[in-house]
């Protein structure tokens, strides 16, 4: 699954350390994966999965039914290298983080069907990642639940892929939403996405609009290119100020759509629904693990990232009627 680092402009657990969360996530997805298969496989009841305290984790330890939901070891040789109450306080935040806890529906009959019920559940979890953190909160739009191009980014593209979806940039001091950023560990791919009506087919033909037919219905667009190159102007930018040498790539792509654009520029690739699935197929075969570069790159768009958010220590005061002593 691609991680999702940065959603519109919420409040995103990669802002605090990028260099820490992508491999946290990898191991939380794939340790809680193999407790998953293995409960499953031995016909434990997944309905009862319950977080269970290290402590009592520790004390099961070498069973087959070892609790699905453990936190991960206490990474000793790290916690030794900081202060007590900075230990303490990434002890919290890996509680509140990694207590990944699935709302179990029906009982898988196949392991196709158990791997579906997993990611749908781990969606939903990066979606929390990606619009909270220990301290705040940003109000999630339920859309981004049923967001099936979200959805398919996120559950079928590798683990070291970085995903920046509709981010929202402080540039010069004004905010500007950006399309879709994959930033993989070896190029940061700039993607404007066309779609609306299934077979609607995409005429380029003018610097301003596009011709959209539909049936015998004609309509214009505006020609997706303005934003692509906005949004690759302003990402080549930002790897330049910071003197990062990362590849950028621009594509138009359509899921659903016919796309036919003769004219289409040397530095841009256009993907429509005949070479969708080929396209998406080819990133998923990367096995490239993640790079210095990338993490760089990556870094330096949350840097400017706008985040909208607010205090939970602030909320619960508000549900608990107490007031506000922030002054």
């Amino acid at each position: 699954m691609a991680q999702l680092v940065k959603l519109l402009d919420y409040v995103s657990r990669y802002e605090n350390d990028l260099s820490r969360y992508p491999t946290q996530y990898i191991r939380l997805k794939n340790s809680q994966w193999k407790r998953m298969k293995t409960q499953w496989e031995h016909g434990a009841d997944l309905s009862e999965w319950r977080h269970v305290p290290e402590e009592e984790e520790q004390a099961e330890e070498g069973k087959w039914y070892s609790p699905l939901f453990r936190l991960f070891g206490n990474r000793k040789g790290r916690l030794e290298e900081v202060k007590p109450i900075e230990a303490e306080k990434d002890r919290q935040e890996d509680v509140e983080v990694l207590d990944f806890n699935p709302n179990i529906i029906y009982h898988p009959k196949n392991v196709e069907q158990l791997r579906k019920l997993y990611l749908d559940q781990l969606f939903h979890f990066q979606l929390k990642w990606a619009s909270s953190t220990m301290l705040e909160r940003s109000n999630l739009d339920p859309g981004f639940m049923r967001d099936s191009l979200l959805r398919g980014f996120t559950q079928r593209l590798p683990d070291s892929y970085l995903l920046f979806y509709y981010p929202i940039l402080k540039v010069k001091k004004a905010p500007v939403e950006l399309d879709i950023l994959l930033i993989t560990p070896i190029e940061c791919l700039c993607i404007t996405v066309l779609e609306k009506e299934d077979a609607a087919a995409f005429i380029g033909e003018g610097d301003r609009f596009w011709t959209k037919k539909y049936g015998d219905e004609e309509s214009k667009v505006l020609n997706p290119l303005i934003g692509l190159n906005r949004m690759e102007k302003i990402v080549s930018g930002i790897f330049s100020a910071q003197d990062i040498d990362f590849p950028i790539k621009k594509l138009i792509i359509s899921r659903n759509g016919y796309i036919d654009y003769p004219g289409v520029p040397f530095d841009t690739t256009v993907i429509d629904r005949r070479m969708y699935e080929e396209w998406f197929a080819s990133l998923q075969k990367s096995t490239v693990p993640m790079k210095f570069n990338q993490f760089k790159a990556a870094q330096s768009i949350l840097d400017i990232g706008q985040t909208t958010a607010v205090s939970r220590l602030f909320e619960e005061q508000n549900e608990q009627g107490q007031p506000d002593t922030t002054e």
